[in-house]
């Protein structure tokens, strides 16, 4: 059975922190959880990709990307290669692209919106760095768990 963001709530409202609803669904898994690791970067996926080429073992990018609405800092090639690499789904506080190629990958992607344009490729960008976005501040190794109600962020695994 599928973990629920309103269950979750529910039962350690205490322990959660919960993101505001400003993110929409673009991957082909509405749902996803994993531990968390991060991308802290400004209209430059290069780190984005050097994360995802690496082994995902279930975990889940969060990109940082500043709320940047000018482009996009994935498309359904690298989502392709983070699905292929076994990462569960990406939140991205920024915008991606392909949406309707991405809506077939199985898996999870949220991000703000959808833009036509790529990202610039100049190498910049910090890994593993604690990021603050939507009320929530996410380090390196917690546990988040998404799905169409909504994004929740804890220190450790709760399901």
């Amino acid at each position: 059975m599928a973990i629920k963001t309103t269950d979750l709530c529910d039962e350690h409202a205490e322990g959660l922190r919960v993101m505001a609803p400003l993110f929409g669904n673009y991957g082909g898994r509405h749902g996803f959880a994993g531990l968390i690791e991060t991308v802290k970067t400004f209209e430059d996926n290069s780190r984005v990709r050097e994360v995802l080429e690496t082994p995902g073992e279930g975990r889940v990018l969060v990109v940082d990307g500043a709320g940047s609405l000018r482009c996009a800092l994935m498309g359904d090639m690298l989502a392709a290669r983070a699905r292929d690499n076994g990462w569960s789904g990406l939140l991205i506080y920024g915008c991606v692209r392909d949406a309707a190629d991405l809506a077939d990958l199985d898996i999870g992607i949220k991000a703000l919106n959808t833009h036509p344009c790529r990202s610039h490729k100049g190498g910049e960008g910090e890994v593993g760095v604690v990021v603050t976005f939507a009320g929530v501040t996410v380090s390196p190794g917690e546990w988040l768990c998404a799905d169409r109600d909504g994004i929740v962020v804890a220190q450790e695994p709760l399901a």
